[in-house]
């Protein structure tokens, strides 16, 4: 079950990720999403659970919880919406 973790905070790291969740189980992957230009997080990423009773548990458990000074907004990830590439013309 793949979970998303938002309003976090841009010190949380990866594995600061990995050891809350694990609390509830067995985490399979966890990704934090970073800014293309600067490289600094923007504040979300993903948590995937080996299990949807797993899932639901740290959802459950985690969902409206402070960490880090940040009310965590936690649910089931959405499938990522298909959108048109943008192409830029470089003969500008």
């Amino acid at each position: 079950m793949k979970l998303y973790v938002g309003n976090l905070s841009f010190d949380t790291t990866e594995n600061d990720l990995q050891d809350l969740f694990e609390q509830h189980g067995k985490v399979t992957e966890v990704a934090l999403i970073n800014d293309r230009a600067t490289g600094r997080s923007r504040g979300f990423g993903f948590v995937t659970m080996a299990d949807a009773t797993e899932g639901t548990a740290a959802m459950n458990a985690f969902n409206g919880k402070e960490v880090q000074g940040r009310t965590l907004t936690v649910n089931e990830a959405r499938a990522r919406e298909e959108r048109p590439r943008q192409f830029t013309d470089s003969r500008r």
